[in-house]
């Protein structure tokens, strides 16, 4: 139940893509209102992960995920009511929020639920709905906007989470433990730190999510990051200081000390950052550049869904077994499907290019499956079970940054190419050139997070010798 609530929340990642059309034009949103609609969650999202994890450790991850639970339902109507383009962004951010208040209390009940074997296999089961909930949003969009209409269709995208929604509380009353251990001693809530956690990754987040690739971005955007840079620091300053005077921070600073946990979270930031970004521009490409409706246009994601399903669950299976070379061959196979996903799209006849791009997609499925559930099991082998909650929604925000650094740098590029181009120009080439100008940056990502995983490979060799 719990996963399923996760694949909800991962659902509104991908499946608001296909939808991005039918608002600009029901709406008239600008291309930076388009860019908070997707990033904008992510922020959100991000945002709320360490404080609603830390609460959730802390005293009850049950009424966390309730309350997250509750939220988001609300703010998914709110999302579909919305009369205007500003309701529906701040809907869109309160959604994010709440999103990020019940993922971590999934992350943390798997911990405190499963061990050994078990976990792996929870994981894996994990692993196989979020790549699920991850290809499958964009199809799944594509078939509520032709029910609703090309207008208003885009609102389904967001009704659907309200009866889902009340029909998962009603069986996260009844099916959650009311009980969880707990650290000894106080359980003091670090305000002061999270406060500073968040202002850092609102700053770093905030100028990739206003990126948008058009001639209104403003330069000047990127100095929140040495704002960033600053509140991170007098983070660290203050979570040592407050562990010195023998009070529990918002974050053990000693997990990073884990490699396990330290390249797992790395990794899993460097292939976030890639992965949704590979879903927009692939929709934006079959929609605006081939002209292929939106149903359509979504299905090409579904091989990806099918075959990612399947070896996540494999992976869940095996990753006691072979550890951090099954996540570095999932990479591997990854990239390769990319690539080819690129060749598809550039080389056959626009009418044959989406049956080619299907078949890239399950070569990725494949490789995706194996790098989420066995990565997440990996990262979090070695976490107390009464840190799980805090841990994985450090693990979360860096997929949420990722997220919002990919989609940015990738869908930037994109739509660059298409400002620049010339009056009376061939708007299907410059398509094909936005496309493979922000997919080389995803293929970049799928590299460094290949690095990462032979990095640690790499560890874990040595330390076996």
């Amino acid at each position: 139940m719990c996963i399923a609530v996760a694949a909800l929340t991962i659902l509104d990642l991908s499946k608001v893509n296909v939808g991005l059309p039918s608002i600009e034009k029901s709406l008239g949103a600008d291309s930076s209102a388009l860019q908070v609609i997707v990033a904008g969650y992510a922020l959100a999202f991000g945002l709320a992960l360490v404080p609603a994890g830390r609460l959730g450790d802390l005293y009850s991850r049950k009424v966390m995920f309730v309350i997250g639970l509750s939220g988001f339902t609300v703010a998914s109507a709110l999302c579909a009511l919305a009369p205007n383009i500003e309701t529906l962004l701040v809907a869109r951010i309160l959604q994010g929020v709440a999103a990020g208040v019940q993922m971590p209390q999934v992350l943390g009940l798997v911990q405190q639920l499963f061990q050994g074997e078990a976990r792996g296999r929870a994981f894996g089961l994990f692993g196989a709905t979020i790549g699920v909930a991850t290809a499958f949003g964009p199809t799944l969009g594509g078939l509520l906007i032709a029910v609703g209409g090309a207008t208003d269709g885009w609102r389904l995208l967001f009704w659907m989470n309200v009866p889902l929604g009340i029909i998962a509380l009603a069986f996260a009353l009844r099916l959650l433990p009311r009980t969880q251990p707990h650290q000894p001693g106080a359980r003091n809530l670090d305000l002061v730190g999270i406060v500073l956690l968040g202002i850092g990754v609102f700053a770093f987040m905030l100028p990739f999510v206003l990126t948008t690739g058009g001639p209104d971005d403003a330069p000047l955007r990127w100095l929140w990051l040495a704002a960033s840079a600053a509140a991170i620091a007098l983070f660290v300053l203050w979570e040592r200081r407050y562990e010195a005077a023998g009070k529990s921070p918002a974050i053990q600073f000693a997990l990073f000390r884990l490699g396990s946990y330290r390249n797992g979270l790395l990794l899993a930031t460097a292939y976030f950052a890639a992965i949704p970004a590979v879903f927009l521009l692939t929709t934006l490409f079959l929609q605006q550049g081939l002209g292929y409706p939106p149903v359509f246009a979504g299905m090409v994601s579904i091989p990806f869904a099918l075959t990612s399903a399947v070896s996540s669950l494999i992976g869940g299976r095996l990753v006691n077994r072979y550890g951090r070379s099954l996540v570095v061959l999932g990479l591997g196979i990854a990239f390769v499907g990319f690539v080819l996903l690129l060749v598809a799209a550039e080389v056959p006849p626009a009418e044959y290019s989406i049956w080619w791009m299907g078949g890239a997609m399950a070569v990725a499925g494949i490789g995706g499956g194996l790098v989420i559930s066995p990565n997440q099991t990996l990262t979090l082998a070695e976490i107390p079970v009464t840190e799980g909650g805090v841990a994985g929604s450090m693990a979360q925000v860096g997929q949420r940054v990722g997220t919002a650094v990919g989609v940015a740098a990738a869908s930037s590029l994109f739509f660059a190419t298409l400002y620049r181009e010339a009056p009376g120009a061939d708007m299907v080439d410059t398509y094909h050139e936005g496309y493979r100008n922000g997919f080389l940056v995803t293929l970049a990502l799928v590299l460094v997070a290949l690095l990462i995983g032979l990095v640690d490979l790499r560890r874990r060799a040595k330390a076996a010798n």
